[in-house]
């Protein structure tokens, strides 16, 4: 039987070979050597196991014993991400390796215009989203441990001879001390920690073995081989195959971002990356880890449950049943398969954390309330790791308060949920960061914002049951006493798993938001520079923001770089740059492309944002690069376009909606002038046959009618008639201009002879006289069209001007003149004019102005338009003259005067 005495020994030998293998892999690296090993492709992928916590090493036989085969999609998430998402990684890497990124939150405020708010948001979200995952680790390691001191002689069955609570604070000691030890002696975090990494390989070996070996040992010595372990998982509840799309969709889903989105992860897959190219080959190297990690979960959760005695912890499995059958050298090695997963993730975890913490929380206020400025001699170096390593301590504590609180009870897969849920909000604004331009930082703020708060409501304040963070009332009734907001169906909406309500309402509401927001908000010049090399970083692979140093002291910077990276790195840089700019002594010259490579050198160690305020300081201004200025001046060109082409649009549209008001004021208009016009022809018709009707009856009936008496009966139906007919040859007239049947009998003529017979047959057929002054020398010109139908258009505006002229002494004026090939007639009285509102309808059929006597439908000026468009010419009213004129154009004959 092992003790734990035994078992403590065990772990802390085997962290020793960790310090070990860890030290002789920098040193190997600080002297250039085996490099085969530490920037091989395969290191890189085991690396990626830190994916595989307690949560896959003991959690996954639990999962599977529950709930079946839903354990695979803690797998198939990541699987998918590598195989069907490695482009969208390998943008992640360039973008991590060109603007030397520390953490996914250096990254996303770096994308955002460096703003250091944001930096802040996404620290204390991955912080607390990340809580639950440390609780898991201690949670797992303490268990394992109190199945060893259960095992001890003299414990009692059914009691805490391990007392848990001590225990998980202990384990929480040496884990902080452990990484603190362990990962916070080296400042610059983009310096490959080759240490760390191997020690994680050495893990990802160890805890793979292990679960093997448990598995081989499973299969062969107590299933009795391959096909008995299958027939007796057919025969279990677990070979039944009962898949909830919805929920394993969901779970799939907070896999895949997790895997991108948790520190760790993106500490190992994008910070820790020296080589692209490595991930062609993690493609598929870690989907094939993780069907090893996952190969034997079945047959250990089977075996267990018909071996184990019922109420046995399913999480504990991979320990249990080697224990249960005298196997002590496998449960210690299990063990230490188990303590490798949880050690492998708090180290990485925190130091990744810590990271944030200290250049986005910390620096920052010390930067602002610090009493000494950058440029002063003294060593931040001091500042940065003493901040780092109370940053772990403080880490690894909010996961044991968690424990605490939570009882220490749950299911290892239910808290490994909670945290994928908590770090997935990162996954809109990372993904919108790298693909849309558009993003804005206040967009990522709000979704930020409402994704967590939801995930915070619904997913993390429910772990600790009913009761505890939220009220009985709240889980039954809703928050405030609002039943949409209860946090197990939100909205009102019931039915859906718990998992699956809070991953659709976060996320969705999350990515919605900030979109919306995005949409409606303007990015920051710094904002349009960075997404412009963050969506093109395969464009131009460098760094978003040059600097203008002709201000800044060479000396400044080199005691600022010394206080940062330490005297011995920041002299090697300096003399590089030297080097580089070919000088031979002394510092180099503050040219913006130093200045640049300094400030992402500086990133390296305390976070992009940091290191541009500090920069700040000391440099007085700000230049782009050309192909940024570019990218934004193309952005801003389409941006006018658009702008220009909508303005284009709009004009048009409000000169079509003017030009449909005025055609609809018009058809108004004519829609009263027709109802006139059929009030006026009824009238026009009935009185002149009324007239005809009377007297011939008279003449029919009367008795004793004298001659005179019928003679003016008969000359008053006689000039009835006459009328009646008039108004009827009008409208047949204009009935056939209209429709293009009339013939134009085309003669050629002078215009002096046209308006000579106009004006003869107006006098003689109006008795009201009108003096009329003619130019005849403008117009003796030759035309050669339908002489009748002109001289009818004269006589008619000839006629009008004597009806209509209220002048005492009535006047016309007619002249012509030449323009071009056309011959110009104006006609012009001396009357009061027509008012502008009736101008436009001058023209139409059945038009009559106003307040204005006279006989007549309202025809003539309309059979005047039909005609002159007949005869391949134009009438119009002229507005620019005293009185009432007309002006008519017509083509000259081809041979002229």
């Amino acid at each position: 039987m092992v003790s734990l005495n035994q078992l403590v020994a065990v772990c802390l030998l085997y962290v020793v070979g960790l310090f070990a293998v860890a030290f002789a892999a920098e040193r190997a690296a600080a002297r250039g050597r085996g490099d085969w090993l530490l920037r091989s492709p395969l290191v890189y992928t085991l690396s990626l196991s830190i994916y595989c916590t307690a949560w896959t090493f003991y959690g996954a036989v639990g999962y599977a014993a529950r709930s079946g085969l839903e354990f695979v999609t803690i797998y198939l998430g990541p699987s998918l991400v590598m195989i069907g998402w490695w482009w969208v990684l390998r943008r992640l890497v360039r973008i991590g390796r060109s603007h030397r990124v520390t953490s996914v939150a250096d990254l996303i405020s770096s994308r955002y215009g460096k703003s250091n708010l944001l930096a802040i948001l996404v620290t204390i979200m991955a912080v607390i989203g990340v809580t639950p995952y440390i609780a898991l680790q201690l949670q797992s390691v303490t268990l394992s441990l109190s199945i060893f001191a259960s095992a001890e002689p003299g414990a009692t069955p059914g009691s805490d001879p391990l007392n848990s609570a001590q225990a998980a604070f202990w384990v929480a000691v040496g884990l902080a001390l452990f990484t603190v030890l362990f990962g916070t002696r080296n400042l610059n975090v983009n310096e490959r920690h080759h240490g760390v990494v191997i020690a994680i390989a050495v893990e990802a070996v160890v805890k793979l073995l292990a679960l093997l070996a448990v598995g081989v040992f499973v299969v062969w010595g107590l299933a009795g081989g391959v096909d008995q372990a299958l027939a007796q998982i057919d025969r279990s509840a677990l070979g039944q195959w009962q898949v909830e799309g919805g929920r394993w969709a969901a779970l799939t889903l907070l896999a895949a971002a997790a895997f991108i989105c948790l520190p760790r992860m993106f500490q190992v897959l994008v910070v820790e990356n020296d080589d692209e190219r490595h991930l062609q080959t993690a493609s598929w190297a870690f989907p094939l880890y993780l069907m090893l990690m996952s190969l034997f979960v079945v047959p250990i959760a089977v075996v267990g449950l018909d071996l184990l005695p019922e109420g046995s912890n399913p999480d504990l499995f991979v320990l249990s049943l080697p224990l249960s059958q005298g196997q002590n050298s496998l449960a210690m090695f299990a063990f230490l398969g188990g303590f490798s997963s949880a050690t492998s993730m708090v180290i990485v975890a925190t130091l990744a954390l810590s990271t944030m913490v200290s250049n986005h929380i910390v620096m920052p206020i010390w930067l602002t309330y610090g009493q000494n400025s950058v440029q002063q001699s003294g060593d931040v170096r001091h500042v940065v790791i003493l901040s780092r390593r109370l940053s772990i301590l403080l880490i690894i504590s909010l996961g044991y308060f968690y424990y605490r609180l939570s009882g220490g009870g749950g299911a290892l897969a239910a808290i490994g949920t909670i945290s994928f849920g908590g770090v997935a909000q990162f996954l809109p604004v990372l993904l919108g960061g790298i693909f849309w331009r558009g993003a804005t930082r206040t967009g990522a703020v709000c979704g930020l914002s409402v994704g967590f708060a939801i995930w915070v409501y619904t997913m993390l304040l429910p772990s600790f049951g009913a009761g505890a963070a939220l009220s009985v009332a709240t889980f039954q009734d809703g928050l405030f006493g609002m039943i949409w907001l209860r946090p197990e169906a939100l909205f009102g909406i019931n039915g859906l798993d718990p998992t699956v309500h809070a991953v659709i309402w976060s996320l969705s509401l999350n990515a919605l938001v900030f979109v919306a927001v995005s949409l409606f908000s303007f990015p920051a010049p710094v904002e349009r520079l960075q997404g412009a090399q963050f969506v093109n970083i395969f464009d131009h692979s460098t760094a978003a923001r040059g600097w203008s140093a002709s201000v800044a002291a060479s000396e400044d910077l080199m005691i600022m770089a010394q206080r940062i990276l330490g005297p011995a790195e920041a002299q090697g840089f300096f003399r590089a740059q030297a080097q580089l700019q070919e000088k031979s002594d002394g510092l180099p010259e503050p040219t913006p492309r130093f200045v640049q490579a300094l400030e992402r050198e500086l990133a390296a160690s305390v976070g992009a944002a940091t290191a541009h305020a500090m920069v700040s300081q000391l440099v007085g201004g700000a230049s782009v690069s050309v192909q940024d200025l570019l990218a934004v001046a193309d952005e801003s060109a389409q941006m006018l376009e658009y702008s220009s082409q909508l303005e284009i649009k709009s004009r048009e549209l409000t000169d079509t909606a003017a030009k449909l008001r005025r055609a609809n004021d018009k058809l108004t208009q004519l829609s009263h002038q027709k109802d006139s016009f059929l009030s006026q022809i009824s009238h026009e018709l009935r009185t002149p046959m009324t007239s005809i009707r009377s007297f011939s009856e008279i003449l029919r009936d009367a008795q004793g009618l004298g001659p005179e008496e019928k003679t003016r009966y008969a000359s008053i139906i006689h000039s009835e008639t006459i009328r009646l007919t008039r108004l009827l040859d009008d409208l047949l007239d204009l009935s056939v201009l209209e429709n293009g049947e009339v013939s134009l009998n085309r003669q050629r003529g002078s215009l002096r002879d046209v308006l000579d017979q106009a004006v003869t047959t107006a006098r003689a057929a109006n008795t009201r006289a009108i003096t009329i002054d003619r130019d005849l020398a403008g117009e003796e010109v030759m035309l050669e069209t339908d002489l009748d139908r002109l001289v009818q258009v004269f006589i008619n505006l000839i006629t009008n001007a004597q009806k209509y002229c209220v002048a005492d002494d009535p006047q016309l004026s007619i002249r012509a003149h030449q323009q071009g090939p056309r011959i110009i007639v104006d006609l012009i009285d001396n009357g009061a004019g027509i008012d502008a509102a009736s101008q436009e309808l001058i023209f139409e059929k059945f038009s009559r102005l106003p307040g204005q006597g006279g006989e007549g439908a309202g025809l003539g000026l309309a059979i005047c338009r039909e005609i002159i468009k007949r005869l391949q010419g134009d009438i119009s009213y002229l507005t620019e003259v005293s009185g009432t004129g007309f002006r008519v154009e017509l083509p000259l004959a081809q041979n002229g005067a």
